[in-house]
């Protein structure tokens, strides 16, 4: 097989997609969470980018993935628990201050990375993989699809748990009632703001975690901008998603494959210019949209501050 059908192409374009769909599986399921509670939660990208550069700044002096992991998560809680703040507690604009959160931490990141690196660009290690016993011997899916992180088969497993926690759980229909009918969930006893708070933090944890995962073992770098809207991204498949996490996942995968064009088309000696194939994702994201966004439910209170007692 050649070009296009070769299985050099073919596992490259199924590894790359993993690669590329696991952060925007967990800026997604963060996200989603966060609107199921009400929370348009437009920081995400800033969230992802702090967590982006905090995790690969751990990794690198420490050696571990893990504790660049646990640090990019923790960045991600940080900036999340500003954006609680601010417009969970306070009532502020939740979209005003998801943008201004994400170009300060653009800005933010850029700046530290300068002064901490000047112009050069360190590189970590390769990321160690953790393979499947059996899978991971199938003829060119075995590699591209069973030789990953162990952070990635953790990523596809959590959405499993999420489905449990929306449909079996206390928490699942707090979530739910604090983005449909919060003054109903607040007249049960339930603390409303106390619980879009807790689903906020929840978002910055996994877009910070999908950061780290970005830089740390996708890229091996950290570069200003690293993230380049994959927290918008993020956004979109929690949306078209409808409260499913299965979604997210099957929206990421599309997507990464999406991305992992490039890499796979150089690895065959494709000769395509390489703007065109990064336009791919969003022409995904724009058809997606026109074929399912206008089916699309979303809570009824997104995006409007909760004040209790207000009518």
């Amino acid at each position: 097989m050649t070009g296009l059908f070769s299985e050099v192409f073919l596992g490259a374009l199924l590894f790359g997609a993993i690669t590329a769909a696991i952060p925007l599986l967990l800026a997604g399921l963060g996200e989603q969470m966060s609107e199921k509670a009400g929370v348009l939660n437009i920081g995400i990208e800033g969230m992802m980018i702090g967590g982006a550069y905090l995790g690969f700044v751990a990794a690198f002096y420490s050696g571990s993935l893990w504790l660049g992991f646990l640090f990019g998560a923790c960045a991600g809680i940080a900036v999340a628990a500003l954006m609680a703040l601010l417009c969970v507690r306070l009532g502020l604009n939740q979209i005003v201050i998801g943008i201004g959160l994400t170009l300060g931490l653009e800005g933010l990141t850029a700046l530290l990375h300068h002064f901490q690196f000047s112009r050069s660009y360190p590189r970590l290690p390769a990321a160690e993989r953790t393979e499947i016993p059996l899978l991971a011997d199938i003829p060119v899916l075995g590699p591209a699809l069973f030789r990953h992180h162990l952070i990635v088969y953790l990523a596809i497993a959590l959405v499993f748990v999420m489905i449990y926690v929306y449909r079996r759980t206390q928490l699942g229909l707090n979530l739910q009632a604090a983005g449909d009918k919060p003054a109903a969930l607040d007249v049960a006893g339930v603390d409303v703001i106390r619980t879009r708070t807790v689903a906020v933090l929840f978002t910055g944890a996994m877009a910070g975690l999908g950061g780290a995962y970005l830089a740390n073992v996708g890229a091996g770098i950290f570069i200003p901008f690293i993230t380049n809207g994959a927290g918008f991204l993020g956004i979109v498949l929690a949306m078209l998603a409808r409260g499913r996490p299965v979604w997210v996942l099957l929206g990421a995968l599309l997507f990464g494959l999406c991305l992992s064009l490039t890499t796979a088309m150089q690895v065959a000696g494709i000769n395509i210019p390489t703007d065109v194939i990064q336009m791919l994702p969003f022409l995904a994201v724009m058809v997606m949209l026109v074929a399912f966004g206008r089916r699309g439910s979303l809570p009824a209170a997104l995006g409007i501050p909760y004040e209790r007692g207000a009518r």
